[in-house]
Order: structure tokens, then sequence, then C-alpha cells
């Protein structure tokens, strides 16, 4: 926020800031660290499609360093993606855009199968005969059900989306 905006401006920024907290807190509420709640919702609400951390401080009023950490958050958990511009040294920061909600829910799907994999191997360790090793392979089926239906929701999504105007 720059001090030659206009009070229109201004107020649009602060309309947006509230909004912003709005969803933050969802997020936080739902186990996202507070800052990375912070980012991702700006992200999500703002018009620009691109960020640098410089940029995400200034809007969010906040010190660069609460936002270093945000952002690292945010690309380990695969919700923001990391990109470089032609000319600009600093990175920049986007949401996958287009329909930035399939991209988060198709980007869990490995991770899906690392667990199915980690717990599977579990269960061969403890053996059949045991309750453990069953609710082990339990688990297993459980994300491997997840992981399918999750696959067969973002298309029924996209399928959906087409549909909103």
């Amino acid at each position: 926020m720059t001090v030659r905006q206009s009070k229109a401006e201004r107020d649009a920024h602060v309309r947006l800031l509230h909004a912003v907290e709005r969803v933050a807190t969802l997020l936080t509420d739902a186990g996202m660290p507070p800052m990375a709640s912070r980012v991702f919702a700006y992200a999500l609400a703002d018009d620009a499609d691109r960020y640098t951390a410089a940029e995400l401080a200034e809007s969010l009023q906040v010190s660069p360093a609460a936002i270093s950490g945000a952002v690292r958050y945010l690309l380990d958990t695969r919700l923001m993606f990391k990109d470089r511009e032609p000319g600009r040294r600093a990175d920049v920061y986007r949401i996958y855009d287009d329909d930035v909600w399939s991209a988060i829910m198709l980007a869990r799907l490995p991770m899906l199968e690392m667990w199915e994999g980690a717990v599977a191997d579990a269960a061969a360790m403890i053996g059949p005969g045991h309750r453990g090793g069953r609710r082990l392979r339990e688990t297993q089926e459980y994300f491997r059900f997840m992981r399918d239906e999750t696959a067969a929701m973002v298309e029924r999504w996209k399928a959906h989306r087409k549909t909103l105007s």
C-alpha cells in the first residue's frame, strides 16, 4: 500500500485485508500456520497472479521474515509454487490460478500413494495374524480409497466447474 493511493484504493485494500483475515482464520482453525494462512488467503483473494516476498510483506503489512517462513510452508505443502521471471532477480510465488483446488487436491495424490506404501510395508512387517497388522492393512486400503476417490472427485468437479458462469 503506497502513500499515493486514493481513498477509494485504500478502502478497497482494507476490504481485501478483512476478507483475507476471514479466510485465513478458517485455514488457521483447520491447522495451517497463521502467517501461511494469511499469505495463501491473500493469494486467493487478490487480483494479481504472482508475488515477490517483498510484495506480500508490503501488502499484508508484515515483516519479510514472516513471509519467508510462510512461503516455505506453502511451497512444501504445494499450496504455492515458485517461479523465476526473466529480468527479475527475486523469486515470484503463485497459486495455480486456473483451477486452484483441483491442483491442490491432485498434488496430494503422491503423498497418499507414499503413505499407502509405507503402511503396506509396516503391515507386512507385523503380519496378518495380529490386530495391529489388520488395522494397518485397513489404513492402507483407506489411503488407496482416498487416492482413487480424490482423482475421481476432481474429474467430477471439472465437469461441474464447466457449468458455472
